[in-house]
């Protein structure tokens, strides 16, 4: 015992010696101690730090269930034009082009680009599963860059329209098409932009509010959905905007409540049935709202009301700054045209205005074309759309002013029969091979029966003299 308490003794006494001489021998170490002070940011890097999200994002951000639900109704289109014309040596020529589609209803009814199926002899539609089916057009829509086509076919998977109005910028969307029979492509991104003009579409009635997003979309892929993450259908893909000819970031998409209610029009009356507010609008500027003593630079701008319109009897003016449409605040023109690009002749609306620095509201019976308030009949407007110009009957003013009845050209398409006449917007027909007319609805009926080659007789309000321009029919 006493063995063992002599070894634990000398072992101690060897760790204390041991811990002296190191303490002797090593060099003495400073040691800082920092102490903690209250951080003080004068210039914040958002680089380095962010700030705690204070919103829900869009849900779900997972896309596999709407991916699963919308490819199946996204179908491709191919288009053949010109298969059965022949050259002088006999020779058939033909094209082709694709694009995509997306079938809205379970018995066959499916929505695209206006200009994936233009001009087109043959359609063919390829569904998801490989099935395929000719379809026939049932209408189209230049203004809005839609058509109508339908297979014959039941029980086919179809997409739930969404309501393109709720949609919020920055809120997560899936592009799917079916380009060059690769079956489906899905591609995501966000709302860049609601309500965007591209000046893309031709003629008066254009509308362009295209809902702007940077989710990929090729080239095949127009005509495709955009859907939200719940698989709801809230836009068809129209365009991109690029400089190589791929996707650069920007793509369009016609918004689904726009699309809505013209292929419904499509599908039961063959044409668009546009209402007419009956003014001539224009964007509001910085120093036209300074003229007009308004806060903000928001608004569309009356330049001309036309007589006898619907703004015109509900008492809207020049200088008017339009605001807003049915309670839907319009901003700027495209979102107004997109507004009422949904009503048709006959309908009410209300418009709400700034006049002297005044918020009013009006009412306004909206009218056709030809500034009455019947639906129009699609053949007429076939016949009109065909040979490329849209026409309107005189206003009471302008009779009395130009002392004549007749129809006035409004528009006019190009590279149409009417066109290469070299008529002009606001010439005003008064004959037709050398027979009276008085209204569109006469003229119309003039053409229906005329054969050959056409005379048409009138005036310009601007230039004397009478003026002819002469064109086939078939």
């Amino acid at each position: 015992m006493k063995q063992y308490l002599i070894i634990g003794i000398s072992s101690l006494l060897s760790a204390l010696l041991a811990i002296a001489a190191y303490r002797y021998l090593e060099d003495p170490q400073e040691v800082i101690i920092r102490e903690t002070v209250p951080a003080q940011y004068t210039n914040f890097d958002p680089l380095e730090y962010s700030k705690q999200r204070r919103f829900i994002a869009s849900a779900p951000t997972d896309f596999t269930a709407a991916a699963e639900l919308v490819t199946p109704a996204v179908v491709n289109i191919k288009t053949v034009q010109g298969g059965g014309s022949f050259d002088f040596w006999g020779s058939s020529s033909y094209g082709t082009s694709s694009g995509s589609g997306v079938i809205v209803s379970p018995d066959g009814y499916i929505v695209t680009s206006n200009h994936v199926i233009e001009d087109s002899d043959e359609i063919e539609v390829t569904l998801n599963d490989k099935r395929e089916y000719r379809a026939e057009v049932i209408g189209t829509d230049p203004s809005t860059d839609l058509a109508l086509i339908k297979v014959k076919a039941k029980k086919l998977p179809a997409v739930e329209f969404g309501n393109s109005d709720s949609l919020r910028v920055g809120e997560w969307v899936l592009a799917v098409g079916n380009p060059f029979n690769l079956e489906s492509t899905v591609t995501a991104g966000i709302v860049s932009a609601k309500g965007r003009s591209i000046d893309i579409l031709e003629g008066q009635d254009r509308i362009e509010s295209f809902i702007q997003t940077d989710a990929a979309v090729n080239p095949g892929n127009s005509g495709g959905a955009l859907v939200n993450t719940n698989a709801e259908l809230i836009g068809i893909n129209a365009a991109i905007i690029t400089r190589s000819g791929r996707y650069e970031g920007y793509s369009f998409a016609v918004p689904s409540n726009l699309v809505r209610k013209v292929i419904r029009d499509l599908r039961d009356y063959g044409i668009v049935q546009r209402g007419i507010l009956g003014v001539f609008i224009d964007e509001m500027t910085s120093e036209r709202a300074s003229e007009l003593g308004l806060s903000s630079v928001e608004g569309v701008y009356i330049t001309r009301v036309t007589p006898e319109s619907g703004a015109d009897d509900a008492g809207l003016q020049q200088g008017d700054v339009i605001i807003g449409i049915n309670e839907v605040v319009t901003k700027t023109l495209p979102e107004m045209q997109e507004q009422l690009g949904r009503y048709r002749p006959g309908n009410t609306i209300s418009v709400d205005y700034i006049r002297d620095g005044k918020t009013q509201r009006a009412k306004v019976i909206l009218k056709n074309k030809s500034n009455g308030t019947t639906l129009v009949a699609s053949e007429n407007d076939d016949i009109l759309m065909d040979l490329g110009f849209e026409l309107r009957n005189l206003t009471r003013e302008e009779r009395r002013r130009f002392g004549i009845a007749g129809a006035k050209v409004i528009s006019i398409y190009r590279g149409s029969r009417i066109e290469r006449t070299n008529m002009d917007p606001g010439f005003i027909i008064t004959k037709v091979d050398n027979e009276t007319v008085s209204s569109v609805e006469e003229l119309i009926e003039i053409l229906k029966n005329a054969s050959g080659k056409v005379m048409l007789e009138g005036v310009y309000e601007n230039y004397p003299g009478e003026y002819y321009y002469a064109f086939p029919v078939d």
